[in-house]
């Protein structure tokens, strides 16, 4: 690791850390008290070095089954959300006892993606956490999986915590899991695999390493870290993957060592609003564009004008977060809609002189404005 990347690390002031369901509850044997308060030692050491931490921890769903005796994990999704109902008490509790013994306090957040998509829950939810940590509080983070289901799911903690370090502006995330770190290829199957010490956060190169997308290596596995390593750095969060079992992991990082694999982010914090679109997991709608349409937008920092538009996908309203697509189907940007799905349709291809003559009315002579557009980072990537 170098010295300006060990820096960044002694110089987070705002740390967000994750740990995966297999360490929180040793494998699915139940919730690992000597573990959560190994971590919570560590949390609370960062606090007294001025500090801000949030946790994101799994383990509701496996901490549920294991109390109410189920030997495997069920499939219904009633069954799933009751078993998450039941262990988020064991977890929530856990914590709030362990971080108490270390003289800090806890609040339990649960969240949707749902509250993150809406603007005005995504900033409430901002206001809590901020608040939480300017009191010295330690809020532990998890999904809301007794009332999510696919349409409001995040889908794991991996991008939950990504979307947190967004959230709050976190500086660092630290994703603690039972592997040491990213290698180059599975080191179970290719001998030759090298450890990765350290990466540029959103590498395509990353992942393919982890196995990609599709892979029975990397789902629910590295892949969803790189990933979520991606998305924490469009804020300018930078990630580490490291194993939890590491002795001092937290306090040593804090400090500088190099331990697990350091994903360095590339860009600066984004304005709040620009993250809140940014970090959109589902939206309802998108407008593809032409050639040129896509260079004045992705090159020139230009809005995106209906007369550029080719063809429009979805139902979505006016004010709705939509994506902006190439040729070839490829996310270029996001941003806010100032025309409906169906007004959009009539006005495509169209110059703006045209718009009341169709529509009977103007709003705004642009698709999206380029104050309420921000580039994803597969557009930032190739500029």
């Amino acid at each position: 690791m170098n010295v300006a990347a060990s820096s960044a690390l002694r110089d987070a002031r705002r740390i967000v850390v994750k740990v995966g369901s297999s360490l929180v509850t040793n494998e699915g044997r139940g919730l690992d008290a000597a573990a959560i308060g190994e971590w919570c030692r560590q949390l609370a050491a960062l606090v007294n070095d001025g500090r801000e931490v949030v946790m994101v921890s799994s383990g509701a769903i496996a901490e549920g089954m294991k109390r109410l005796g189920w030997a495997t994990r069920p499939r219904e999704v009633n069954e799933l959300q009751a078993a998450a109902a039941v262990g988020q008490m064991g977890l929530a509790q856990m914590y709030e006892t362990k971080l108490r013994e270390n003289k800090l306090g806890s609040a339990q957040v649960l969240l949707t993606h749902a509250d993150l998509a809406d603007r005005e829950r995504y900033l409430n939810a901002r206001s809590t956490l901020l608040t939480l940590l300017r009191l010295g509080v330690v809020p532990v983070i998890n999904e809301n999986d007794t009332v999510v289901n696919d349409e409001i799911k995040v889908g794991d903690n991996d991008t939950l915590g990504a979307l947190v370090a967004n959230l709050v502006e976190a500086d660092l995330l630290i994703i603690l899991t039972d592997q040491h770190g990213l290698y180059t290829a599975d080191p179970r199957r290719d001998p030759s695999a090298t450890f990765v010490h350290e990466a540029r956060a959103g590498d395509p190169q990353l992942e393919a390493m982890a196995g990609g997308a599709g892979s029975s290596i990397g789902k629910g596995g590295m892949i969803t870290k790189i990933l979520a390593a991606k998305r924490a750095a469009g804020s300018g969060a930078s990630t580490v993957i490291a194993w939890g079992r590491e002795p001092d992991a937290l306090v040593r990082l804090a400090g500088g060592e190099p331990i697990g694999t350091l994903l360095v982010a590339q860009t600066q914090k984004m304005q709040a609003r620009k993250q809140w679109m940014a970090d959109h997991l589902q939206m309802r709608g998108a407008v593809r564009v032409d050639a040129g349409a896509a260079i004045k937008v992705r090159d020139e920092g230009k809005s995106l004008l209906p007369i550029g538009m080719t063809s429009v996908d979805g139902d979505f309203a006016r004010g709705d977060v939509i994506a902006i697509r190439d040729s070839a189907g490829l996310e270029l940007a996001r941003g806010l809609a100032n025309y409906s799905s169906a007004e959009a349709r009539m006005i495509c291809r169209k110059p703006s002189s045209e718009f009341e003559a169709v529509l009977g009315y103007v709003a705004e002579p642009e698709m999206v404005h380029r104050d309420n557009l921000v580039l994803t980072s597969r557009a930032l990537a190739e500029t």
